[in-house]
Parts: C-alpha cells; sequence; structure tokens
C-alpha cells in the first residue's frame, strides 16, 4: 500500500542517490544508504520500486552537463529491466545487468549488456565471470560517472535470489567492483535488493558495500598521500 512512510521513504531514496552522485563527482566515492530501485521505468514502478532513482540521478545530471557519460553496473540478482528502458534511447548512459537467468522479470528491459548466470552459480564463478568483463567495458564506455547498484539477493541466504554467493562472495565482488571502477571513474553505490526476514542480518549483509567503500576510500587515500 502507498501510505505516507512509503512516500518519504522514496522520495528520500531519490534525493538520496542524487546527492551520493554529486558528492562522488566532487570527491571520488560515495554511497547511498538506500537505493537501487531497478524495476520502475518510465511509465510506473514495479518489484516493490516506485521510482528509479538511479534513472532519475543519471537523467539529472546528464541534462545538467555534470557528466557526459554514465556506466550503470547493475549486480542485483534480477535484470535492471526499469533502468534499461528509462536509457533505452539514450547513448549517453551505457547499462549493464548481471543477474539470474531463471528470475525476475519475465520481461526483459532492453540493456547495453546483459550477462545472465545460472542457479547455483557460486561465488569462484560469479567473480570470474566478472572480472572477465568490468575492465573492458569500462575502456569502452569511458563514463564519468559509475552508478553500482550492489544487491545483496544473489547471497545463498535470500529468499528471492538463487546464486548461491556467500558473505565472503559478497564482499570480494564489491571490493572488485569499486577498486577497478575507481581506478577510471567516480562511483556512487546503492544498495539495491536484498530479501530476508531477519532485518539484521539484511542490514549486515547491505553494509558489505560501505565496509567496501571505506576500504576502498582508504586506500585511495593512501596512495594520495604516497
Amino acid at each position: 500500500p502507498i501510505t505516507q512512510s512509503v512516500v518519504k521513504r522514496t522520495q528520500a531514496a531519490v534525493g538520496g542517490t542524487l546527492t551520493a552522485a554529486r558528492l562522488a563527482l566532487r570527491h571520488g566515492l560515495a554511497c547511498n544508504t538506500a537505493g537501487g530501485s531497478h524495476h520502475a521505468g518510465p511509465m510506473g514502478g514495479a518489484g516493490f520500486c516506485v521510482f528509479n532513482d538511479v534513472g532519475v540521478a543519471g537523467r539529472a545530471l546528464i541534462n545538467s552537463g555534470e557528466v557526459g557519460q554514465v556506466l550503470v553496473v547493475d549486480l542485483d540478482v534480477h535484470q535492471g529491466d526499469g533502468t534499461a528502458f528509462i536509457f533505452e534511447h539514450e547513448p549517453r548512459v551505457f547499462t549493464f545487468s548481471m543477474h539470474g537467468e531463471k528470475n525476475f522479470p519475465v520481461r526483459r528491459g532492453p540493456s547495453d549488456l546483459d550477462i545472465d548466470l545460472p542457479d547455483g552459480t557460486g561465488d569462484a564463478a560469479y567473480v570470474a565471470r566478472l572480472k572477465a568483463v568490468l575492465p573492458d567495458l569500462l575502456r569502452r564506455v569511458a563514463p564519468d560517472l559509475v552508478f553500482y547498484i550492489a544487491g545483496v539477493d544473489p547471497h545463498e541466504s535470500d529468499r528471492l535470489g538463487r546464486l548461491s554467493l556467500s558473505d565472503a562472495g559478497l564482499a570480494e565482488r564489491d571490493a572488485y567492483v569499486l577498486e577497478t571502477c575507481l581506478a577510471v571513474a567516480p562511483v556512487v553505490g546503492v544498495i539495491g535488493g536484498g530479501y530476508d526476514h531477519d532485518i539484521d542480518r539484511l542490514a549486515r549483509r547491505h553494509a558489505t558495500l560501505h565496509r567496501a567503500a571505506a576500504q576502498a576510500w582508504r586506500r585511495g587515500l593512501a596512495r594520495r598521500e604516497a
């Protein structure tokens, strides 16, 4: 149900992603503690998503001239169909989604690059597939800003994901994406999907992104000081 609390949360999440994006452009890296509502499309909400925060922020930055080229790296277990539809005819935004091949949504969006993974992929195969794609993608797209949707629903205990990643696998994924992307462009991270009846456990899982970002920031600061 669309209650007042849902309205406030949705507006705050969208504003948070836009603010984080502008902070990333200024400082190199920033993360929202919400966001990643990638099923919402140009015609409305879908899949627990009301407004597409990455879509709004990306469009705002492109229209204002703050960026000329954007890359969306979507590692939620579900395909980022709404984001793909929003930027279907926008060459200045490249949408990349790596997700479960047998998962929601049934009707896929027109991403610039989709990678479908089988159920039970596991840590090693997942990270290897990502490493085989991301560096070349960054070279080809040459983004001014990267939006990273760090969904934790590929986790082995997630109610809606079936890719069987462990806590260590999620941490390795996030660290790799941040380090690789930060070598090329500023990064804004959002949390994406995660579905667990234990909210504390889910919150700790989502915080993997923020721990990885803090570590990446400290390493980058150490290199600058050196």
